[in-house]
Parts: structure tokens; C-alpha cells; sequence
């Protein structure tokens, strides 16, 4: 019989490839079913604020974009805004499922996480959307940088997720090398979403948006530390399997990050309203329509490709 508080194993009683560092309790039992994956949301073990970190916020913004749907709906220069908004709430939920759904094993365990890597990669370009419409230099509007920053941007999108999910395969015998590929795979999207803000910044961090934007950057730096550095749990090994470990530090940063990039692009869109021409819903929902198509094509071949390991070998997020 099912119950909400499934057994719970140490790390000695999971296979080598499930310990994360530092984290010596509190494993939900490795190829669980997904009803019980379901209800581990209800019982405390070293997933469930990974997984409610997430879930929550995702219901924030999605409850957000209705909001502004009715409120935007019919402004043809809020396009970028609504697309961007909606993939802050896709990210989150992608990530939520991906966690609650961690102990499946086999090809459900790594079809999960190549949606919540693919759902970041989308969360990129909807940035770049958003940036390019709003967050540009005055000086760079209709540049050069300007007309390809959205091309680029999608081909990054793609990139991503096609790193990231290939980084999946190489998890049992390059375990290093998988995280520095999927650690790049994001790392470098964002750099090339920022290059308006960080030039922005550059030039001054005391007026509009831009202080919001300095603490979205601030928040981008501590999701990086954490998520590379795992502490603090590599200092006191056991002290945070369930709470305060690297991996929900790194989500609350992430969290913390987008709530003042919407923010920050808010504030900028209304400061910029009528001042330049914006994209057309067909250029934006067309670009973020690419960009998607290809990530699930490429999360198809991943699906089509995924070899379960043997339940020794198998990796963790």
C-alpha cells in the first residue's frame, strides 16, 4: 500500500552513481513508480524543497501571466513581455517535475531532466526576447548586434539543450565532463542574454531598472557558486540532506534572480513604451516557436537514443 512517507534509504544503501556529496540520508528508493514519486511530495526527504521551491513559484507565474494576459492582451507591444513571462513559469514547473520524478530510474529518470534542461534553454531565449524589446542600449537599438541578437539567440537556445541533454549520456563514464558540458550549456546563454545589461551596467548602476538588474546578476553568480561548488553540505557532510543543502540554494537564487529580472524588464517597458519600435507578435511568438520546435526535436532524438544503465551506474541531477 502506497503511503506518503515512503521508506527512505542512507547513502551506503543506494547505488554510488545516486550520493550526492555530502548528503548522507534521506534517498527515496532508487526505480520507484510514479505514484510514489508523486507522494514523496508529501513526505520530507533530500528532494522535497528542490521540488517545492520550484513548484511554488511556477504557480506565482503562472497565476502572473493570466494576469497580465488580460491586462496586456490586447497591446501589441507587450508580445515579448508575455512570451518571456511565460517561460519564467515553464522553467520552474519543468524543474519541479523533473525532481519529483528523480527516483523513476531508466529512461523515465533522464527523460525528466532533459525536459527541465530543455525548459531552461526556452527560459534563455525568452530573456533574449524580452531584453532585445525592452533592455537594449538606446544607442544600440537597430544596430548590427541588434538585428542578429535574437538569431543568435535561438541558435543558443538550441545549443543548449542539445549540450545539455547530450551530457546525459556521458553521465556514467565522464561524470566531470557531464557537468562541465551542462554547466556551459547555460552558462554561456546567459553571458550572451547579458551583454546589454552588463553594458548598461557598465555604464552606471544607480538609475531605473538597473539596480534591479545588478541583483538579478548578483543572483546568476550565487546559482553558479552553489550549483559548481556544493557547499555547504561538503563542510558538514549530513547536516543538510534535508534542508539548506546547495541544490535548494541554488534554486532559491534562481528564483530570487527572475523575480527582479521581471522586475527590472517591467520597469523598462514602461519606460520605453511608444519610444522604439518593438518586434511583431509574428517575430516574437515565431522565434520562440523555433526555438522550441527544435528543442523538442532534439529531446525526441534523446528519447529515441537513451539506453537505461544498470541501476549501479545510473546518475543523479
Amino acid at each position: 500500500m502506497l503511503s506518503p512517507k515512503p521508506r527512505l534509504l542512507r547513502a551506503h544503501q543506494v547505488p554510488e552513481s545516486y550520493r550526492e556529496p555530502g548528503i548522507l540520508s534521506g534517498y527515496r528508493p532508487p526505480r520507484s513508480s510514479a505514484s510514489e514519486c508523486l507522494l514523496s511530495l508529501f513526505g520530507m526527504n533530500n528532494e522535497t524543497l528542490n521540488i517545492w521551491t520550484h513548484l511554488v513559484p511556477a504557480g506565482y507565474f503562472l497565476w502572473l501571466l493570466l494576469a497580465r494576459l488580460r491586462d496586456f492582451g490586447d497591446d501589441p507591444g507587450a508580445g515579448p513581455y508575455l512570451a518571456y513571462l511565460g517561460t519564467c513559469a515553464l522553467y520552474p514547473l519543468a524543474s519541479s517535475c523533473a525532481h519529483t520524478l528523480a527516483a523513476l530510474g531508466g529512461h523515465g529518470r533522464h527523460r525528466a531532466y532533459c525536459c527541465d534542461y530543455a525548459a531552461l534553454s526556452i527560459y534563455s531565449l525568452g530573456s533574449a526576447l524580452a531584453y532585445s524589446a525592452y533592455v537594449f542600449p538606446p544607442e544600440w537599438v537597430g544596430s548590427t548586434f541588434h538585428d542578429f541578437y535574437i538569431p543568435v539567440a535561438v541558435f543558443n537556445s538550441v545549443l543548449s539543450t542539445g549540450l545539455s541533454c547530450y551530457s546525459r549520456f556521458l553521465e556514467a563514464e565522464r561524470p566531470c565532463l557531464s557537468k562541465a558540458s551542462r554547466t556551459l550549456a547555460f552558462v554561456y546563454p546567459y553571458i550572451f542574454d547579458s551583454i546589454p545589461v552588463f553594458y548598461r551596467l557598465s555604464r552606471g548602476c544607480s538609475q531605473g531598472s538597473l539596480p534591479l538588474h545588478s541583483r538579478h546578476s548578483l543572483c546568476a553568480l550565487l546559482t553558479f557558486l552553489s550549483f559548481t561548488s556544493r557547499l555547504p553540505e561538503r563542510l558538514a557532510p549530513g547536516s543538510f540532506d534535508f534542508i539548506g543543502h546547495s541544490h535548494q540554494v541554488f534554486h532559491v537564487c534562481g528564483i530570487l534572480g527572475t523575480l527582479f529580472q521581471l522586475e527590472a524588464v517591467s520597469m523598462d517597458m514602461e519606460e520605453r513604451r511608444g519610444r522604439f519600435p518593438l518586434p511583431s507578435s509574428l517575430e516574437t511568438f515565431g522565434s520562440l516557436g523555433m526555438g522550441v520546435a527544435a528543442s523538442l526535436a532534439i529531446l525526441g532524438i534523446c528519447f529515441h537514443n537513451l539506453r537505461p544503465e544498470p541501476l549501479s551506474r545510473e546518475k543523479s541531477h
